[in-house]
């Protein structure tokens, strides 16, 4: 099975006339994604590779029927597609977007806090359910679909690990890549508890990186009572203290977010901890009994 979207999801592209939205949105209708409708202001009545064009989302949501969000909406405008969308109903919304300042993103936390509503990213790659659907820029080439649940802080290391288990013959439920931003919609403990309750997810592999305590959130969570096998990678083990490594929730500062400390906390928690990107692949199909 999968989490959040299948192939019943109908997607609303923000931002669909711009340069990426007009990009991406061929690569999901490619894999099969039911793109329903777009969203840019002053833009509607227009088509883009068949799809209608509606001037705002509550349009798109009444002509189109549409449930999910995709934004591809530049920075200074993105905080406004995500809050236009959880009022208009929506309820998955993917946001792409890099660079949303952290200000505008505390006013949508508050926002969304009593919205029935699932925000994925800022700044992230998106949600896969190979094989069903795709919201996002995930390459959906490398994906396959199987048991196997991915979630990620990076986008990069999401189609390494991805493209390593599919070669392995790993096939995958649903991969999240939750964002790098330091204020995020939803955590590995959100997406944790719903691969808990999905009978089609074997097994988790989870992609930390240095910053934040998300991956020790996560680690206190499984060893309270998930079930099913964890597999952990910690991205920057190298990283110098007080040195940004590319996302702006990367961050180690004040003795935390260490990678040591998020390895310890995973390890502490009975999660099997891939220490080289190498070998994880190995190790799970070890801790998943698919060899030996």
């Amino acid at each position: 099975m999968s989490i959040l979207v299948d192939e019943r999801s109908r997607v609303v592209v923000s931002g669909i006339t711009g340069r990426e939205g007009t990009f991406h949105i061929r690569q999901m209708l490619e894999y099969g994604t039911v793109i329903a409708a777009g969203v840019t202001p002053g833009k509607g009545g227009q088509k883009v590779e068949g799809v209608p064009v509606f001037n705002t989302i509550r349009e798109a949501v009444s002509n189109e029927n549409v449930n999910v969000s995709c934004i591809f909406v530049p920075p200074p405008f993105a905080a406004d597609a995500i809050l236009e969308a959880a009022s208009a109903g929506i309820s998955i919304i993917v946001c792409i977007t890099e660079g949303i300042p952290t200000l505008d993103m505390v006013k949508v936390m508050h926002f969304l806090i009593d919205k029935k509503c699932t925000l994925i990213g800022p700044n992230c790659p998106g949600i896969i359910s190979p094989g069903k659907t795709k919201v996002g820029i995930m390459p959906g080439s490398i994906h396959k679909p199987g048991q196997i649940g991915v979630i990620s802080r990076s986008g990069t290391l999401t189609y390494e690990i991805v493209y390593q288990l599919t070669k392995a013959g790993l096939g995958q439920s649903t991969c999240i890549g939750i964002g790098g931003d330091p204020i995020i919609g939803t955590s590995f403990v959100d997406h944790l508890k719903r691969f808990k309750e999905d009978p089609g997810t074997e097994g988790v592999v989870l992609i930390g990186e240095i910053g934040g305590s998300l991956e020790e959130e996560a680690a206190e969570y499984i060893r309270d009572g998930f079930d099913k096998p964890v597999i952990a990678f910690i991205a920057g083990q190298t990283a110098p203290q007080e040195k940004r490594m590319g996302h702006a929730g990367a961050i180690i500062s004040g003795g935390m977010g260490k990678a040591e400390d998020k390895i310890r906390a995973f390890e502490g928690a009975g999660i099997k901890v891939a220490k080289d990107l190498g070998k994880l692949v190995v190790t799970v199909l070890e801790t998943m009994g698919k060899v030996g």
